[in-house]
C-alpha cells in the first residue's frame, strides 16, 4: 500500500513502575534520516530505536520523542556519605569538648547537614530498558504507519485521478494527430495552386511532402510510451514496497515523452492539449515527492 512519508504516532504505557511514552512524526525526505531525543539518562535508547525503526519505515525525515518517568521510587536509592558524617560528628563532639556544652547532635541533624545524605540513581540495565520500551514504541510506530497508509491512500487516489486526465487527452490528441496530416496536405495544395495559378500540379509531390510533414509531427510512438508509462506507475503503486523514488524515475520518463510531443505537434489546439498533460504531470510529480 501506498505511504505518505508524513505522519504521527503516539502511545504511552505504565510498564515496571516506569511511565513511558513514545512520540514519532516525519517529513518529506529524500532518504531515511532519524532523531531522537529521550528522557536524561536514556541515551543509549537512541540507536536501538533507529535500528528497530529503519525495519519499519524506509523514507522520511522523522523525529522521535521518548520520555520515560518513575512512578515508583525503586530506581533510586539514598546513599550516606559516611566519611563526611563521621567527620561532622567528630566536629560537633570537638565542639562540646572545648567550649563545655552539649552534644546535642542528633542522627536528624546529622542528615541534614550538606551532602551526607545524596539521593542517586540505580544503575540500569540498558537491555531491560528497551525490553520495556519497545512495545509502546511498536504501538506509536503502528499508528504512525497507518496514518501514512491513510494519507498514501489519498495521495494514490489523487494520481490516478490526474493520470486519467492525461490519458484522456492523450486519447485526444491521437485523434487529432492525423487530421492536422490532412490539413497541411490541403494547406499545400492550395498554396502551390496559388502560385502556380493552375490546378495542374504533381499530385505525387504533394503526397511526398505530406508524407514528410506526417513523419516530423508523429506522435504515435511517443503517446504509446506515455500509456506505458502510466500502466507501470499504476503497477508500482499496487506494490506494498516503498515506491517513491521508482516514480520519481518514471515521472522523469513522462516528461521527456510530453516534451516530444510538445516539440512535435504544429496545431494550436493539440498545443494548448499538451499543456495541459504538462501542468498535469507537474501536479502528479509534486504528489509524488510525498510519497515514501
Amino acid at each position: 500500500m501506498i505511504r505518505s512519508m508524513t505522519g504521527f504516532g503516539r502511545a504511552e504505557a505504565t510498564v515496571s513502575g516506569k511511565l513511558i511514552a513514545v512520540e514519532l512524526k516525519s517529513v518529506n525526505h529524500r532518504y531515511f534520516e532519524f532523531n531522537c531525543r529521550t528522557s536524561r539518562g536514556y541515551a543509549f535508547l537512541e540507536e536501538k530505536l533507529k535500528s528497530y525503526l529503519s525495519t519499519r519505515v524506509s523514507r522520511g525525515k522523522i523525529d522521535m520523542f521518548v520520555s520515560i518517568t518513575s512512578v515508583e521510587d525503586s530506581d533510586v536509592e539514598v546513599v550516606v556519605n559516611h566519611s563526611l558524617a563521621s567527620g561532622y560528628a567528630k566536629a560537633f563532639s570537638e565542639l562540646a569538648d572545648t567550649y563545655n556544652v552539649e552534644n546535642d547532635l542528633t542522627s536528624s541533624i546529622l542528615a541534614r547537614l550538606p551532602d551526607v545524605l545524596n539521593v542517586r540513581k540505580v544503575q540500569e540495565d540498558e537491555n531491560e530498558i528497551f525490553d520495556i520500551v519497545k512495545p509502546v514504541a511498536e504501538e506509536a510506530v503502528n499508528k504512525f504507519i497507518a496514518m501514512r497508509e491513510v494519507e498514501g491512500k489519498k495521495l494514490s487516489e489523487d494520481v490516478m485521478g490526474r493520470a486519467k486526465t492525461i490519458l484522456d487527452i492523450v486519447s485526444l490528441i491521437e485523434e487529432r494527430s492525423p487530421e492536422t496530416v490532412k490539413e497541411y496536405e490541403k494547406r499545400l495544395y492550395d498554396r502551390i495552386c496559388e502560385l502556380l495559378e493552375s490546378t495542374t500540379i504533381d499530385q505525387q509531390r504533394i503526397l511526398t511532402e505530406a508524407a514528410i510533414f506526417a513523419d516530423k509531427v508523429a506522435v504515435a510512438e511517443e503517446t504509446v510510451r506515455l500509456r506505458s508509462h502510466f500502466e507501470q506507475m499504476e503497477l508500482i503503486m499496487q506494490s506494498s514496497e516503498a515506491v517513491g523514488r521508482k516514480l520519481d524515475f518514471i515521472m522523469q520518463e513522462m516528461n521527456r515523452e510530453a516534451n516530444t510531443i510538445g516539440s512535435k505537434v504544429t496545431d494550436a489546439e493539440l498545443a494548448h492539449r499538451v499543456v495541459d498533460i504538462k501542468a498535469e504531470l507537474e501536479k502528479i510529480r509534486e504528489q509524488i515527492q510525498n510519497i515514501e
